[in-house]
């Protein structure tokens, strides 16, 4: 099914925020796991149409985006078409993701691909005869492809998605830092300022990242933010040096399993500078560039018909020998 939006919907903010508003759908039936990592945390997963230990109904892994999560429209969506297609699929909070707070005192960030890995591999281990796929939104896409860059031939993933990912973090802070962009901002980081705020309960947050927690309503955009706590919670010098690091780019020739990015040249997080060109990934990444989309969005059709063109597009690319 070819990409083509209605005059209305070709708007990037349209894009971004209508399904996020106006989607309705069949919440899908979920079973929780907590899945225990090996430094004493917990991500949950949630299952839908999960398979058993011997058949081999293909499993498809989800990762949400920044402040994401099963009641994210994108996470549902998917989860139902991909059913109908004939597979299970787990989404994999991040942690904290899930609405429990995690027991560390840090969190998640973009490039932390540890726990996904972990969770990769347990799913092989319990899993034996299931192919594993994965689809990365936005935060997820970026961590995802720079797995998939680290694991080179050892990934245990059969084929793989990310839709609009960040994969110049430095060139996205920047951008949301201007114009309408900094509203998306601005809902984003109201919602991490808050889990950052729960960890003060548990923790000595000040004593291990030097920030009173009256300050903490002053962390205004991702730099500052990204500099006051993901970068020294997570052992990073600095906010840049955790954007240099955890960008995703730089990963893209080293992936050896069919890959396609799903990037729109409107997404308002970012600049055409994020797109890669054909020198800067292997021959088993396929980029699919489109003018119009938004962030996470690619609604096809019309307002009063619209069509989620994204969800079959990942059945497609899935289901293809």
């Amino acid at each position: 099914m070819k990409f083509e939006p209605s005059f209305v919907l070709k708007n990037r903010h349209i894009q971004t925020i209508y399904a996020s508003l106006f989607r309705k759908l069949p919440k899908p039936t979920v079973r929780v796991e907590k899945f225990q990592l090996s430094d004493g945390d917990f991500v949950e997963a949630y299952w839908h149409k999960i398979t058993n230990h011997t058949n081999k109904t293909p499993i498809v892994i989800l990762f949400h985006g920044l402040a994401g999560s099963f009641e994210s429209p994108y996470i549902q969506g998917a989860m139902l078409e991909l059913q109908k297609a004939g597979f299970s699929s787990v989404l994999m909070h991040f942690r904290g993701c899930s609405g429990r707070d995690n027991i560390q005192a840090r969190s998640y960030h973009s490039g932390d691909t540890a726990d996904a890995l972990e969770f990769i591999k347990s799913l092989k281990q319990r899993y034996p005869h299931a192919k594993l796929y994965a689809v990365g939104y936005s935060l997820g896409a970026n961590m995802l492809l720079k797995l998939l860059g680290e694991e080179k031939k050892s990934v245990l993933l059969t084929k793989a998605v990310a839709v609009s990912a960040p994969m110049l973090l430095d060139v996205c802070a920047d951008k949301m830092n201007r114009g309408f962009s900094r509203f998306y901002q601005h809902l984003l980081l109201k919602d991490l300022r808050l889990a950052l705020e729960k960890k003060y309960d548990k923790h000595d947050m000040q004593k291990l990242i030097g920030l009173r927690r009256k300050d903490i309503q002053k962390l205004k955009d991702f730099w500052q933010f990204d500099e006051a706590y993901t970068a020294k919670i997570n052992g990073f010098a600095s906010a840049q040096d955790y954007y240099t690091k955890s960008s995703s780019k730089q990963y893209l020739k080293h992936i050896t399993i069919p890959t396609l990015i799903v990037h729109a040249k409107d997404d308002p997080f970012m600049t055409p500078e994020v797109i890669p060109s054909s020198q800067d990934i292997s021959r088993s990444v396929e980029l699919e560039i489109l003018e119009h989309g938004g962030h996470v969005g690619f609604v096809n059709g019309s307002l009063l018909k619209p069509q989620y063109w994204l969800d079959q597009r990942v059945v497609d690319f899935f289901k293809k020998e």
